[in-house]
């Protein structure tokens, strides 16, 4: 009876104890505790009855399932999209959809596909370089503003040990902490000048060393958004050779595409799921559509009315 039990359990590869379960005195017959039982015939019904040589074996009835397994691989093996970036790409494609937008429509009046083309592409491409040209230059400014002030405070450490003693207790006011283990952070961090300056640019100055490779991230990424956003409602004018029904259908893609965007926008930063962030999504996408839809309509009334003052 007891043997039958370590076979079927070493079958079903569980992993419970692998000691005989019998009911009543055991038989004669049966083997010795401390001797391994093996079975020549079926490798899988090898098993090992010593207590002692089993205090390794992990004890777990019920298997991991596959989903933890697969969830924690691919939380560890998720890469996390940085923010600057995102940032740049919204505010790039932000600009895109508005301004060449309204170009083209204002350019809509002169009635001739051609101008609108080649006046919106040139529009293009000078507002992506200078979109990309702008990131640049504020990225390498803001790493500029970083190593100045990790220079600056490092000055300050030794030159006046007492005011960056005052500066630490100053990062931890609004915690209202007592002031002993205050004083001991301090004392900890004063033992150090590397550790010191980390945490006085960090907490105090509020500043984090940027990427090395951010500054051209941040032109590129501000170009192209800008490039990808005022290229879309030029398509129409390419499918279309008639400049009115080309302009209706560059309104009616740009107002699809400007709702979909605020609507990605704003849940970008507010979060998808929810009653409350769909309609702040909303609400964001249908702002976007009223700005852009004004910019456009202000150049189209600016064209026409230059055009009429010129005829006049």
């Amino acid at each position: 009876m007891g043997e039958q039990i370590l076979k079927t359990a070493s079958k079903q590869g569980s992993r419970q104890p692998l000691l005989p379960v019998t009911h009543g005195p055991v038989p004669s017959h049966h083997h010795h505790p401390n001797r391994h039982s093996y079975n020549s015939d079926d490798d899988d019904d090898d098993t090992i009855s010593d207590p002692e040589s089993q205090a390794w074996i992990p004890y777990n009835t019920f298997p991991l399932p596959l989903t933890e397994i697969d969830e924690s691989k691919s939380s560890s093996s998720r890469t996390r999209v940085n923010p600057r970036i995102v940032s740049d790409a919204i505010l790039g494609l932000s600009d895109g959809l508005t301004v060449p937008f309204a170009l083209s429509a204002g350019l809509s009046a002169f009635g001739d596909t051609k101008v609108v083309v080649l006046g919106s592409l040139a529009e293009l491409v000078a507002g992506a370089i200078s979109m990309g040209l702008g990131g640049y230059v504020g990225a390498k400014s803001e790493e500029e503003s970083f190593e100045a002030t990790k220079r600056e405070t490092v000055d300050l450490i030794h030159a006046s040990p007492a005011e960056t003693k005052a500066m630490v207790e100053e990062v931890f006011a609004p915690f209202n902490l007592p002031d002993a283990p205050v004083s001991e952070m301090s004392n900890t961090l004063h033992d150090s000048p590397e550790r010191l300056r980390e945490f006085l640019v960090t907490f105090y100055h509020k500043q984090s060393k940027p990427e090395g490779n951010q500054a051209l991230m941040s032109g590129i990424t501000l170009a192209l958004g800008y490039f990808i956003g005022g290229f879309i409602p030029l398509i129409p004018y390419f499918c279309v050779h008639e400049v009115l029904t080309a302009l209706y259908y560059s309104i009616s893609v740009m107002g699809v595409t400007l709702l979909v965007f605020g609507y990605i926008k704003t849940c970008i930063v507010r979060g998808w799921a929810g009653r409350d962030n769909v309609v702040a999504g909303t609400k964001g996408g249908l702002q976007m559509v009223l700005v852009g839809g004004l910019a456009a309509g202000a150049a189209v009334g600016l064209v026409r009315l230059i055009d009429h003052a010129g005829n006049g």
